[in-house]
C-alpha cells in the first residue's frame, strides 16, 4: 500500500497578510482568522483608532499583527503602502460600501460612489499586491470579499451587483494573467451578514423577513461564517484553486 496521503496544511506561519477595511465587521474578523492561524496580520483601514484597537486586540489574544492607516480610494496612497513594504503572501480585499435605492433613483454621485471603491480601488489594491509579490518573487493568495449580489440580482442593488459582478470577473481575470507567478486569485461570496455596516438593514422586519425565506439554512450570516474560508483560500489547503468563488449563502443561490 501506498502512503497514505496528507492533508495540506491550513498553518500560515511565516505569512505575512494584510486585510483592507479591517476595522470592523467582515474585515476584522478575516484578520483575527488569519492570525489565529498563525500569519502576521496588518490590519489597514481609514479609521486609525479603529485598526489600532482591532489590531491590540489580536496581539492581546497571542496573534501578530500591526496597524496601518490606508484610505483605498487613495490610489497614490495604495502604491506607496505595498512599494515601502515586503511583499504580503496574502491579500483580502475587503474595503467596500453599498448604497441600497432602486436604479431609477441612483445618481452619478452614488454611482462613483459605490463603484469607485468596491471595483476600481479592489483593482488597483489587488495589482499592487500583485506587483510586489511579481518583483519579490512571492507565490501567494489575492482574496476578493465578493458577495452572493455577485452572483444574482437583487431588488435596489444594482449598484451593488454592478460591483460585485465585476469583482467576480475581474478576479477570473486577475487568475489569468496571475498564474504564471504563483499568486492565485478567488473571491468569497456571503449571504447578508449581520455587521454594524447591514445591522440598519435589519431593523425593517419585512426587509429581514423576505431575507430570512432566501436563506435556506433560515439564519443571517455571521462574521465567523467566512472565518475558515479566508483562512483555506490563504493556506496551501487551497493550492489548486484560483479564478473561482466560494459562495457562502446558506443556499440563496442554489433555488
Amino acid at each position: 500500500m501506498d502512503a497514505l496521503p496528507q492533508t495540506p496544511a491550513f498553518a500560515l506561519h511565516g505569512v505575512r497578510a494584510v486585510v483592507t477595511g479591517a476595522g470592523r465587521g467582515i474585515g476584522l474578523a478575516c484578520a483575527a482568522a488569519l492570525a489565529q492561524a498563525g500569519a502576521a496580520v496588518t490590519l489597514c483601514a481609514r479609521s486609525e483608532p479603529e485598526i489600532a484597537a482591532a489590531a491590540d486586540a489580536i496581539r492581546s489574544a497571542g496573534g501578530v499583527a500591526e496597524a496601518a492607516r490606508l484610505d483605498v480610494a487613495d490610489l497614490a496612497s495604495v502604491a506607496r503602502f505595498f512599494a515601502e513594504r515586503p511583499a504580503f503572501g496574502v491579500l483580502v480585499n475587503n474595503a467596500g460600501a453599498n448604497r441600497p435605492m432602486p436604479m431609477q433613483d441612483v445618481a452619478e454621485a452614488d454611482y462613483d460612489a459605490v463603484l469607485d471603491l468596491n471595483l476600481k480601488s479592489a483593482f488597483f489594491v489587488a495589482q499592487a499586491a500583485a506587483r510586489k509579490m511579481i518583483a519579490e518573487g512571492v507565490r501567494g493568495s489575492l482574496i476578493h470579499m465578493s458577495s452572493q449580489m455577485g452572483h444574482v440580482g437583487g431588488p435596489g442593488r444594482s449598484l451593488y451587483c454592478a460591483s460585485k459582478w465585476g469583482m467576480e470577473g475581474m478576479s477570473k481575470a486577475f487568475a489569468l494573467d496571475l498564474a504564471a507567478h504563483g499568486i492565485r486569485s478567488n473571491t468569497i461570496a456571503p449571504t447578508f451578514v449581520e455587521t454594524p455596516m447591514t445591522r440598519p438593514f435589519f431593523e425593517d422586519a419585512g426587509f429581514k423577513a423576505d431575507v430570512l425565506r432566501k436563506i435556506k439554512l433560515g439564519r443571517l450570516g455571521r462574521v465567523e461564517d467566512l472565518m475558515g474560508a479566508v483562512v483555506f483560500l490563504a493556506s496551501g489547503a487551497s493550492a489548486l484553486m484560483t479564478g473561482t468563488s466560494l459562495v457562502v449563502d446558506g443556499g440563496w443561490t442554489a433555488d
